[in-house]
């Protein structure tokens, strides 16, 4: 799957407001950035997000438009990891998860080492 990717610090930050929330009008997005730009501003941010693939939008009987990602959250986080592990890992999941682990605010529970320890006997190849 190819997601669009490439976003501003403005960008994403609408981006994880609209997710946070599902769906938002734009006064709902001003409402919850730390600082707002203009309404025109903000419109024009929707816009760019909306031509780059990543927002859709309904008018609800009222005057402001609602906006929703085209893509899930999970989507999306799948294609951006796996760009940074591309780009920044050579493809290698292994020196991504050693360098994740490896740095020392990283700190897992017991419970997510259990999990990791599952998904990764589900991912043992079946015939050895």
């Amino acid at each position: 799957m190819s997601l669009p990717t490439q976003l501003s610090r403005r960008e994403r930050e609408v981006m994880d407001i609209i997710f946070a929330r599902s769906e938002a009008t734009l006064s709902q997005i001003l409402e919850d950035m730390e600082s707002p730009p203009t309404r025109p501003a903000l419109r024009s941010i929707l816009t760019i997000l909306e031509g780059k693939g990543h927002l859709t939008h309904r008018q609800d009987g009222g005057r402001e438009f609602i906006y929703q990602p085209v893509h899930s959250r999970e989507e999306v986080g799948q294609s951006t990891l796996s760009r940074v592990i591309g780009t920044f890992f050579g493809g290698s999941l292994t020196q991504a998860m050693a360098a994740y682990l490896s740095h020392p605010q990283t700190q897992l529970s017991a419970d997510e080492v259990a999990e990791l320890r599952r998904f990764l006997d589900e991912a043992k190849p079946k015939n050895p």
